[in-house]
């Protein structure tokens, strides 16, 4: 049992996190710095991370990049891979699904689901997010990839290309009960990465995840029973603005949960590993949630750039540049909006062929002069290099305007 509270430092900035990498070495350096303003903060957990949805950004963290076994959050990689089968119709949510001997062995938190018993991709679905169903999640495994295995091999090149680097996933559920030490974990950072992505992409997810009690219904050959499920995630009932997302609870794990909620248009994602004690999880999480609704407010430019750049030798002589996404940006501890400022650098001129998305300048952002992010700038349309009969045409237009 954890008893030693851990004295953590919070940033008097957020950092953030491009294209959901880690920051660099010297980046993570300069942050350092900053925390001689900073307040401290007990948390009584292993590791954890409080991280803006939006942006990326993290506003604090402890132990980060620690390798634990994650437990059932787990199960949050497994709920993305479901929402991305059903987004590129590979499975559908009225689809039927036989359960498998396999699936139905399960043990830990389950619905008990029989072998050769029918649910559709929906019920499932709420078994796995409400009531953290492990044969649901070996079922819907099953069916998306055929065994458990392929899906898990799904599971690790995803987090690949999330940029989890301290993860390897070994099964969908998170059940630990056979495996070692290292064969399957993750760290609280990788966690919030891939609840960022899932709550990016699929905010649907949070029609499930806030639902506090459902029911499904049981139909074998024994006949139909209804079985209700309640939401691991007690925060459903008593956090204001809870969106998600999922606990995680075993002996080698300890209690683990992966908290978000929205207030004032910023939504916060914390992850909290190895706490003591299964109400611990819930305290700790809302104590970091509360202190990023406190102290942070999210800043979003919301004015657009747009800028014709010069093309040399193209078929138009000018293309318009415009920027890729809104800027966001986490202010903490005392920081105004007030003295975030940009500088627009641009290419002086382009060589024809232009390609339509291509990078064409930046829009760099500062606070009090220090630079703390960018936003690229592409451009919108083609513009194919100009032949010789483009350049007859224009002496032709030109001649008829002057005539």
């Amino acid at each position: 049992m954890l008893s030693t509270m851990l004295s953590i430092q919070m940033p008097c900035c957020a950092r953030q996190i491009e294209g959901g990498k880690t920051i660099t070495n010297k980046q993570e350096e300069s942050l350092g710095k900053k925390q001689e303003e900073s307040n401290a903060f007990s948390v009584d957990v292993q590791s954890f991370v409080l991280m803006e949805k939006k942006s990326g950004m993290l506003i604090c963290d402890k132990n980060k990049n620690q390798e634990l076994m994650p437990a059932s959050i787990t199960k949050i990689m497994t709920i993305l891979l479901i929402f991305d089968a059903l987004q590129e119709k590979k499975i559908h949510i009225d689809d039927v699904v036989q359960i498998s001997k396999h699936a139905a062995s399960m043990g830990g938190s389950q619905v008990y689901l029989e072998e050769g018993e029918e649910q559709t991709v929906g019920d499932l679905l709420k078994c796995i997010v409400i009531a953290s169903a492990n044969d649901a999640c070996v079922a819907m495994a099953e069916y998306i990839s055929g065994n458990e295995e392929k899906f898990v091999e799904k599971m690790n090149a995803k987090a690949q290309k999330l940029h989890m680097n301290h993860t390897v996933f070994s099964n969908c559920c998170g059940l630990d009960d056979t495996l070692s030490e290292g064969q399957h974990h993750t760290s609280a950072y990788d966690i919030a990465l891939m609840s960022r992505a899932l709550l990016l992409q699929y905010p649907q997810v949070s029609k499930y995840s806030t639902t506090w009690m459902d029911t499904i219904t049981h139909r074998t050959r024994k006949g139909e029973k209804e079985f209700g499920l309640t939401n691991t995630n007690k925060l459903v009932r008593t956090y204001q603005g809870i969106t998600g997302l999922k606990t995680g609870s075993t002996a080698k794990a300890k209690f683990c949960l992966s908290a978000s909620a929205k207030r004032n248009n910023m939504e916060l994602i914390a992850v909290v590993m190895g706490a003591p004690t299964p109400n611990a999880r819930f305290e700790e999480a809302a104590k970091l949630l509360n202190y990023g609704f406190q102290t942070c407010h999210l800043y979003i430019d919301t004015k657009k750039v747009r800028q014709d750049i010069a093309v040399k030798q193209g078929k138009s002589d000018w293309v318009m540049g415009e920027q890729v996404e809104k800027f966001s940006y986490i202010c903490c501890q005392g920081e105004k909006p007030e003295h975030i400022s940009k500088q627009l650098h641009l290419e002086k001129h382009l060589q024809a062929p232009v390609k339509k998305g291509q990078k064409i300048g930046n829009i760099i952002y500062y606070y009090q002069k220090k630079p703390i992010g960018h936003i690229a700038i592409v451009a919108k349309e083609n513009v194919k290099k100009a032949k010789y009969g483009d350049y007859i045409n224009r002496l032709m237009k030109l001649y008829a305007n002057i005539s």
